[in-house]
């Protein structure tokens, strides 16, 4: 029986083991796992570690402020990095789903190697788990944060990475937030996918597609957030079609709503969202996202489906 308390107390011992001396930095987004081990390294090292939001412009709204604020309550050392125009110029022109993913990570971690070197930081924490290492080393997806498990080396970034949830699902991590007594909105958030919003527009990424996918995240959480759904989101498909307002002729996007049910991301099941609210959200996606002119609902499982689209 996984005892999470057990867990924190060994992951902790660890991590002042493994970084004796010098420093460390936590990349951290603010969701359940990053957060974790952000709360771990700090109770392991102290004013040795540093957590970094790293502001790629992927992220939803209000998203850097939150997580600085969390972090600041919780008592880590945390800063933001603005980097929003290294990752489209990174990104541009990319249309593949995989590459997409690859250049995200290139760009993630060339930036944590110019904070940490900054920091004079030798080791970089992160919130691995053991879904995103199973669907990356199976081929299905590349996870951003998956690395020496596929080959990839971190030699050229001169950090050493550190994962301390690697052997740990989900429903664990959660388990271990509640037990490290970290506020409920954490231990309970959904997932969201470390390139964000990058992997909820399909195709190519574009400011004005990301621009829209975030309203349309914005709203689809407001209208779902006492669902109780695993993961609850907004897709752009950037494929126009015509629509008609005021009288007029529309020719616009058209924005995907999906939400799920799964326990620890590697199997999902469609959630139902009542008609009313189906037509309240989409109502409002086309209202209020400029350049979308219709929504759509995705009723379909993981597998065939991934949880995400890209």
């Amino acid at each position: 029986m996984f005892e999470p308390s057990k867990f924190a107390r060994d992951a902790v011992i660890s991590l002042r083991e493994e970084v004796a001396s010098g420093s460390a930095i936590v990349a951290c987004s603010g969701g359940v796992d990053s957060t974790v081990c952000a709360e771990l390294a700090k109770r392991a090292l102290g004013d040795r570690v540093t957590a970094v939001f790293i502001d790629d412009g992927m992220r939803r709204e209000g998203e850097p402020e939150r997580v600085l604020r969390l972090l600041r309550t919780l008592n880590v050392r945390a800063t933001a990095v603005a980097a929003s125009e290294r990752f489209f110029d990174a990104l541009a022109g990319i249309g593949d789903a995989e590459e997409k993913r690859k250049a995200f990570r290139e760009t993630f971690y060339a930036t944590l190697a110019d904070v940490g070197g900054a920091l004079r930081a030798q080791y970089l924490i992160q919130g691995t788990i053991a879904a995103d290492i199973a669907e990356t080393v199976a081929g299905v997806k590349t996870q951003h944060n998956v690395l020496e498990q596929i080959g990839f080396s971190t030699d050229k970034y001169g950090f050493r990475v550190l994962e301390p949830l690697a052997e740990l699902y989900k429903p664990q991590v959660r388990e271990v937030a509640e037990q490290l007594g970290l506020p409920k909105a954490v231990c309970q958030a959904m997932p969201f996918p470390g390139p964000g919003l990058a992997i909820r527009v399909v195709g190519e990424i574009t400011p004005d597609r990301v621009s829209a996918v975030r309203k349309a995240t914005r709203i689809m959480e407001d209208e779902t957030k006492d669902s109780g759904a695993f993961q609850a989101f907004a897709v752009l498909i950037p494929v126009k079609a015509t629509g008609l307002r005021n009288g007029s002729r529309t020719y616009g996007y058209i924005v995907v709503i999906r939400s799920v049910e799964s326990r620890d991301a590697m199997k999902a099941t469609a959630s139902p969202i009542p008609a009313e609210s189906l037509r309240r959200i989409a109502k409002r996606i086309v209202d209020e996202v400029e350049g979308v002119s219709r929504c759509v609902y995705d009723v379909t499982d993981k597998p065939p489906a991934t949880i995400e689209y890209e």
